[in-house]
């Protein structure tokens, strides 16, 4: 019997704080060996990381420990990374527009406007369209300049679930800016990696 992955953070799963600053340095590596294979560089300086119930608990674990906001914090905490944890229909990604030039970040971050909207995966011969996941912070704003982090959403139909789920299935992540146009093959590791993060009758 497979075993489904957890699909949403509860308080229940928030370890108090002290007992989480002694297995940190433990679990972070942790983490960092199981984002390697979730995470995909696509052209020079755009970046794909691919969300899971772990990567979110991390983040959350983190956000409590780095800000000391105790009891009050989490709740927010939760409201705030749960969107972020796949439910089994789709794929979640946050890209990142890695720049470390300032001056230069400011002149691409101009150019991509609305980068999010550009953005694909195919498999096989279907091509899912990305959707930007809304929060409180406008990704693109009205002058034209785009945020350096973008949190994606990739729905999937059932047919197209079991493709991706397909061991050697073809799989290609792309971004279609005009200022900004490059694609990647996804490594048959990453593809096993986020194949579970979808359920056999996803969509």
């Amino acid at each position: 019997m497979t075993i489904q992955p957890r699909r949403a953070l509860t308080r229940a799963d928030i370890m108090d704080m002290a007992d989480f600053a002694r297995v940190r340095k433990e679990r972070r590596a942790a983490i960092a060996a199981l984002k390697r294979h979730r995470r995909l560089a696509v052209g020079p300086f755009a970046t794909f990381h691919f969300e899971c119930f772990e990567t979110m608990w991390m983040q959350v674990h983190e956000m409590l420990h780095i800000e000391r906001g105790g009891e009050e914090q989490i709740a927010g905490e939760l409201e705030a990374y749960n969107p972020l944890i796949p439910r089994g229909d789709a794929l979640i990604a946050t890209l990142m527009l890695e720049i470390d030039d300032p001056p230069r970040r400011e002149r691409e971050l101009y150019r991509l406007a609305g980068i999010e909207d550009t953005v694909r995966l195919d498999v096989g011969d279907s091509s899912i369209a990305a959707q930007p996941i809304e929060d409180e912070i406008a990704r693109t704003t009205d002058d034209g300049k785009t945020s350096s982090i973008h949190f994606l959403r990739f729905p999937f139909s059932p047919a197209e679930a079991a493709a991706f789920r397909t061991p050697g299935a073809r799989v290609l992540l792309g971004i279609g800016h005009p200022a900004y146009g490059h694609l990647a093959i996804v490594p048959e590791q990453t593809r096993a990696a986020l194949a579970e993060d979808l359920d056999d009758d996803a969509g």
